[in-house]
């Protein structure tokens, strides 16, 4: 109610600003395609000359420049593409349509692509890019080209281990990342545990990591933001595009519905390592496929529409007897506007999906829970004059949580139907960002998010002696689950518990010269859903729950400051940034915390706190034929959770103890040699400190058995872990009569054949009597041969 009180207030101001900031100018606008598919493109470089104005296409490919009336030259810029230079004469406003032609020079020797150069003059910082044609040239394990695993070569970024799920943001849980796909959320971003992501990288067009700095537009998570978007498809001609791998292959098809207005798009993968199992009578298999389709129609200049979607799943089976199915489903239709030549809008309709489900045939049941979301956005660009650009909008999502249900999987099963508590919720949120250019050296953005949650019913909810669900055993020095005193019913769409939130934001760039700047930022942050997990890294059995009177909304502050510089005509570009942030209610677990099918997850769950500070350094050489980077990353993570009373410990005394995203030092090399048409040569070399564990620091002997004693949380780490990786791809002479191109893609994954811990547990060595530890390894040294083709 507040959000409709108060957004027509919001629309006539600006309105009215816009109408009186703008007299006496004109305003050039357009949108920038690519010549040979229409495909709009994102961050293209607009510079007016002789002014130096310059703006950046937004993420539907949309520019706007507002200038006094004059004759001007405009230069269009991408690398991968041929620069453009128009020659205007500015005495009304002018709409362009501007076609960019793909450069084969650049294509062929320019490997770090179109988002390589430092911007030193915006405000946008701890932001991480990496251009799809550096992703497929990287060598990655299983001959896949990955977006998650190339993100891990960037400063700040991590994960838990070697064929783990997921991804970790300057010590943040992987939980308190933002995936969005075509601005639906993903839930969970891998297949085969780890193996693959969810993304196809042929489907994908465009991809931004922010760090921090990150605009009021996003919320719902305190770490950062991968946001992701899928090509639109080719309303020129059909195309095909494709790869076939030793353990999985995908294709691709694109082409036009109505010729240079509408396009469909639709690429599939799977994986088929599992039929070569049956072949040998393993029993055993594990795969996954998706589908990706994106439909565009371009209903005149000023209206553009969009519907996309993705399916996947994975299934892993044992014996028959054991078969587990999860992934995300997510459907999105949005509609682009364009009030006047200054005020771009995006509606868009959104319905996401993670579903898992569990089959125990020995056991006679079927497991099935999921996480929905239906989602409402409606934002809107405003480029109010040559000096500010306004963002505005609103969000609302609509969570239904199913955290289980069990039922009978054959009519003999001895299962009795049960499910535990559904649960719901509604977020809300209104935002405003503002970027303004103060003068020639100083930039500020700034902006405001107003958010809000409610938990809602059906749901009955326990209640507990002083609202404490978990409760301390002052004898045994160890807290404990607290006995319910009775319960509440809430009906339908009934408050259970409310908050909002205020969360500024505010970046500030001070413009040394042209090729060098600092900048700072400043985040407050909120997230209301929390996932409840028993690992380091995210698990299909994981569960995600809603803020509520025992789990508080997490609130993230987070400082940054850095240095910016290109070198050598923009050759060579440095970032240095230092960061410090602090996160409130971060959940935490007591010990023996049993997760699984527990209804009452409160009474396993304390709210903690969580810092990370550190130092980043990311050097890039942009262009020639070697090309490549080196980041850096020398960083702590921790957690407390401290004694609600005086006479509680606290997990782990109540001190700071390093998270299980602690990685005190993080090395990246990336190189690509360029060395004629034929081959390019591609490496990676990993180094970071080993993952905090627990390890046990001695053992008792009860009736005859030994039981380890384990120390601090996470005081001790695994071995450090290192790797590298090459690769070769071949591009065949080709024929210029046919249409077809290919390439073959020939890499070695950790060609050393280094044996990197993912865990290290310990045991009774059942012949000697003695205490043993035992290291777990997932990969040695993997080749792989792919081959990709388009045509």
């Amino acid at each position: 109610m507040v959000f409709k009180n108060i957004m027509p207030f919001i629309l006539i101001f600006l309105f009215a600003v816009s109408t009186t900031m703008a007299q006496e100018k004109v305003t050039i606008s357009g949108t920038v395609k690519d010549q040979n598919t229409n495909e709009k493109i994102i961050g293209v470089n607009i510079l007016l000359l002789p002014s130096k104005m310059y703006g950046v296409t937004n993420e539907y490919g949309f520019f706007s420049l507002t200038v006094p009336t004059g004759d001007y030259t405009l230069e269009v810029s991408y690398i991968s593409y041929e620069t453009v230079m128009r020659e205007i004469k500015a005495t009304q406003n002018i709409r362009l349509n501007i076609d960019l032609r793909e450069d084969a020079l650049q294509l062929s020797e320019v490997i770090v692509g179109s988002k390589s150069r430092t911007n030193t003059r915006s405000t946008e910082m701890s932001v991480a890019k990496i251009s799809m044609a550096e992703i497929k040239r990287m060598p990655v394990v299983l001959g896949e080209s990955d977006i998650l695993k190339s993100i891990l070569t960037l400063p700040g970024v991590t994960n838990a281990g070697e064929g783990q799920s997921g991804f970790n943001v300057r010590g943040g849980a992987v939980d308190q990342n933002l995936i969005l796909l075509d601005e639906a959320t993903i839930y969970n971003s891998s297949h085969l545990f780890g193996f693959f992501s969810v993304f196809n990288s042929d489907a994908i067009k465009d991809l931004k990591l922010y760090k921090g700095g990150i605009p009021a537009r996003f919320g719902g998570r305190v770490s950062s933001v991968l946001d992701i978007y899928q090509k639109e498809g080719n309303s020129k001609d059909f195309s095909m595009t494709g790869g076939v791998g030793l353990i999985s292959s995908r294709l691709l098809a694109e082409g036009p519905i109505v010729k240079d207005k509408g396009s469909f798009l639709v690429a599939g993968r799977s994986s088929y390592a599992h039929l070569f199992l049956k072949l040998t009578d393993n029993e055993n298999s594990a795969y996954f496929y998706d589908l990706n389709t994106k439909l565009s129609y371009n209903l005149n200049e000023n209206n553009n529409i969009y519907f996309s979607g993705y399916f996947g799943r994975d299934v892993f089976n044992i014996n028959d007897n054991f078969e587990n199915t999860f992934g995300n489903t997510i459907v999105n239709l949005r509609w682009n506007h364009l009030f006047s030549d200054k005020i771009f809008s995006n509606m868009s309709l959104i319905y996401s999906d993670y579903y898992y489900g569990l089959t125990l045939d020995f056991v006679g049941f079927n497991w099935d829970s999921s996480v929905k979301n239906y989602n409402f956005k409606y934002d809107l660009k405003q480029y109010v004059n040559d000096k500010i650009k306004l963002s505005y909008g609103i969000n609302s999502i609509y969570y239904d949580f199913d955290p289980g249900s069990i039922s009978p999987s054959k009519p003999d099963s001895g299962i009795n139907p049960f499910s535990l508590d559904k649960k719901y919720a509604f977020e809300n949120a209104a935002y405003i960002d503002v970027e303004q250019k103060i003068s020639e050296k100083w930039q500020v953005s700034y902006g405001l998010r107003l958010s809000s949650f409610l938990r809602l019913g059906d749901q009955e909810v326990s209640i507990y002696e002083n609202n404490q669900a978990v409760k301390w055993n002052n004898d045994l020095n160890i807290y404990e689950k607290a006995t319910p005193i009775g319960s509440r019913k809430y009906s339908k769409n009934e408050t259970i518990a409310s908050f909002a939130n205020l969360e500024p934001r505010v970046a500030v760039s001070f413009s040394l010269d042209e090729d060098q700047s600092i900048k700072g930022s400043y985040n407050r942050m909120t997230q209301y859903l929390h996932l409840v997990s028993n690992t380091a890294s995210p698990t299909p059995l994981d569960i995600w729950t809603p803020s509520d009177d025992f789990q508080k909304p997490q609130l993230l502050d987070q400082w940054a400051i850095g240095y910016f510089r290109n070198f050598n005509n923009d050759k060579y570009s440095l970032e240095v940034e230092s960061f410090y942030k602090e996160i409130k209610n971060r959940i935490d677990y007591i010990d023996g915390a049993d997760l699984i099918a527990n209804n009452n997850i409160e009474q396993v769950l304390l709210n903690g706190r969580a810092r990370a500070y550190g130092l980043e350094v990311l050097l890039r050489k942009n262009t020639g034929d070697f090309s490549g980077w080196i980041a850096y990353t020398l960083s702590t993570a921790e957690q407390q959770t401290a004694g609600r009373i005086p006479e509680e410990l606290g997990i782990s005394n109540g001190d700071w103890y390093k998270s299980g995203y602690d990685k005190t030092h993080n090395l990246s090399v990336v190189g690509s040699y360029f060395l004629n048409k034929k081959w390019t040569f591609g490496s990676i070399f990993s180094l970071q400190s080993g993952q905090a564990t627990t390890f046990p620091t001695g053992y008792y002997e009860y009736q005859g058995m030994q039981v380890p004693q384990y120390g601090a949380r996470n005081a001790s780490r695994l071995p450090a872990y290192h790797r590298l990786d090459v690769s070769a791809t071949l591009t065949p002479r080709k024929n210029e009569s046919r249409k077809w191109q290919g390439e073959w893609v020939f890499g070695i994954y950790n060609i050393y054949n280094r044996k990197n811990a993912a865990s290290i547990s310990f045991r009774q060595n059942e012949d000697s009597g003695q205490n043993e530890s035992v290291k777990l390894s997932i990969f040695g040294i993997i080749p792989s041969v792919t081959y990709n083709f388009k045509f």
